[in-house]
């Protein structure tokens, strides 16, 4: 099982782990901003090569935030932080204790004990350490009576890195969204999780296939 969002990072881990295992992509929606352009991508994601005819149908999941964050949270309003402020400062409480939690129920209704996510290497939130994975693999496992195992692969790998691997798998990067504050599914240019997309693009030495609706302010 593969928590897909649609971003460049869980498109290319969904297109890694298609190359050996069929693959159950989950959505989990939590009532923020940005994921009507997210589940567009991902529907059109999953009709194109490499992941086209190796997945399970989509599920999605709902698990909502918006009785924890306020009407006014940037998550909420879609006004996310700007363009060169760090990861610390679109820290979301809880996010992969939530989505984990979701799919891991769903993943036991499917008799599926592998739930794949894709943090990477420098991810400074403590829901992405290896310590609270491993942990978290533990309470689930206990909790739904079943083997859960909660794996991070691309954990040591920077956005280039995955990049590089994207292209060697084919991945449409054109068909991922990695944006908080999408125009349906085109990246804005202005906030920090596109200044991460065109970094990594030029890092990694490959072409940008993104529309940024507005050119970055640097």
């Amino acid at each position: 099982m593969v928590l897909l969002s649609g971003g460049l990072d869980s498109a290319v881990l969904a297109a890694d782990e298609a190359e050996t295992s069929t693959v159950y992509p989950v959505y989990v929606a939590a009532g923020l901003a940005w994921e009507e352009g997210e589940q567009e991508i991902v529907r059109q994601l999953l009709n194109r090569p490499p992941l086209a005819g190796r997945t399970r149908p989509l599920a999605r999941l709902e698990f909502t935030m918006r009785d924890i964050f306020a009407p006014t949270h940037w998550a909420i309003t879609g006004k996310p932080p700007a363009y060169d402020t760090p990861d610390e400062d679109v820290y979301l409480h809880g996010r992969n204790v939530a989505l984990i939690s979701k799919a891991a129920v769903y993943a036991a209704t499917q008799n599926v004990s592998r739930i794949a996510l894709a943090p990477l290497a420098g991810n400074p939130f403590p829901d992405a350490t290896p310590e609270f994975l491993s942990a978290f693999s533990r309470a689930l496992s206990l909790g739904l009576n079943m083997r859960i195992d909660i794996a991070a692969p691309f954990s040591r790998l920077h956005k280039a890195d995955v990049i590089k691997r994207g292209a060697a798998l084919g991945v449409p990067f054109e068909l991922t969204l990695s944006c908080m504050n999408p125009t349906g599914t085109l990246h804005c240019g202005l906030c920090s999780k596109c200044r991460e997309r065109r970094d990594a693009f030029a890092e990694a030495g490959i072409h940008d296939p993104t529309i940024y609706v507005n050119q970055s302010p640097r």
